[in-house]
């Protein structure tokens, strides 16, 4: 198998023959289709996460087929069958968020790409059991961007509320666009904001059924009942308050965020609220699948080489990429 491999942070991946993975008892060896690049990528790269573990394979929206299967694997995620690998990979099964339906807030958990290696490779070793069966018609380089811009976009959008009709979305990227077709389709309004004169970004907002687009800085025309923010950038927090009606909500969608500067209690007050999302429960990810299967979900993508994938960590860093980036084995 080859692998992009990153030996520290802020070096870029480089790639590396290994022996091809054997499954041990629960795993599976998945032959990777696709795996679309996530902003949670190049956090890890770039050093702005901590990691459990050196040198790291990165990736986690991996689309691919199970090559074998280990002893006590059981269920349908077996050997010809295509699975999604998302972030969460494994949970204790036994703390108090495991056994209140939280393991996205497990307290020894595991992720794909981050505490064990992802999918920036030819092959990936998973737990079964953290696989998702996936019979979604499409070609793997679309499906890969629903295993995480599309899961945490789903569970940022359940968080926002039901009753978040008008609703905006702050940083119009891989999980933005996707989301942003999911709540059209539920009949919100979504209001698309980008950096300061990205145009483009904002064409592609309204192309996708965005009632209006504009710069993150400017006020929607009517105020929001919730917000949610996928771009990494603390400053966005009290512009998208400012925007929010009274008992509105702001939701956080990123694993990581530049520092929230000091703002006004008058814009959280009258019953606004911030919170965050963190990683995603395997629930989640069925709920989400089901929808989307009822959704003409327009997936952009931009594909690289498995080789080329510190060009796609690198134009996603500086915004030239619009949808998502997806690396393939050649």
């Amino acid at each position: 198998m080859h692998a992009m491999v990153l030996d520290a942070p802020g070096r870029p991946l480089r790639l590396e023959q290994r022996p091809d993975p054997r499954p041990g008892p629960g795993e599976v060896c998945v032959r990777v289709e696709a795996c679309a690049v996530c902003r949670t990528d190049l956090h890890i790269v770039d050093g702005e996460l901590a990691l459990p573990r050196l040198p790291l394979v990165p990736g986690h929206e991996i689309v691919g087929t199970v090559d074998a299967s280990g002893a006590d694997v059981r269920g349908p995620v077996q050997p010809g069958k295509r699975v999604g690998i998302p972030w969460l990979a494994h949970t204790c099964g036994h703390c108090a968020y495991c056994l209140t339906a939280r393991e996205n807030l497990c307290d020894t958990p595991l992720f794909t790409g981050h505490g064990r290696d992802g999918g920036f490779a030819t092959h990936v070793l998973a737990d079964a059991a953290y696989c998702l069966p996936l019979d979604l018609a499409g070609d793997a380089v679309h499906l890969a961007p629903l295993m995480c811009a599309g899961l945490i976009g789903w569970r940022a959008l359940r968080m926002a509320g039901d009753d978040a009709r008008e609703l905006g979305l702050y940083g119009f990227g891989a999980a933005a666009h996707l989301i942003a077709q999911v709540a059209i389709h539920q009949g919100r309004r979504v209001y698309a904001f980008t950096r300061k004169g990205d145009t483009t970004g904002q064409d592609f907002a309204r192309s996708l059924g965005a009632a209006w687009a504009g710069d993150s800085e400017q006020a929607p025309p009517v105020a929001l009942d919730a917000a949610i923010l996928f771009a990494p950038v603390g400053a966005l927090v009290p512009l998208a308050l400012r925007a929010t009606r009274k008992g509105g909500r702001v939701v956080c969608g990123g694993i990581h965020m530049s520092d929230i500067p000091q703002f006004p209690y008058r814009l959280l007050w009258e019953e606004r609220q911030v919170v965050s999302v963190a990683n995603l429960t395997r629930a989640d990810a069925t709920d989400f699948l089901r929808v989307a299967a009822g959704v003409p979900l327009r997936v952009s993508t931009t594909v690289y080489p498995l080789e080329r994938a510190n060009e796609a960590l690198a134009d996603l860093r500086s915004g030239r990429i619009e949808g998502a980036a997806v690396l393939v084995p050649q």
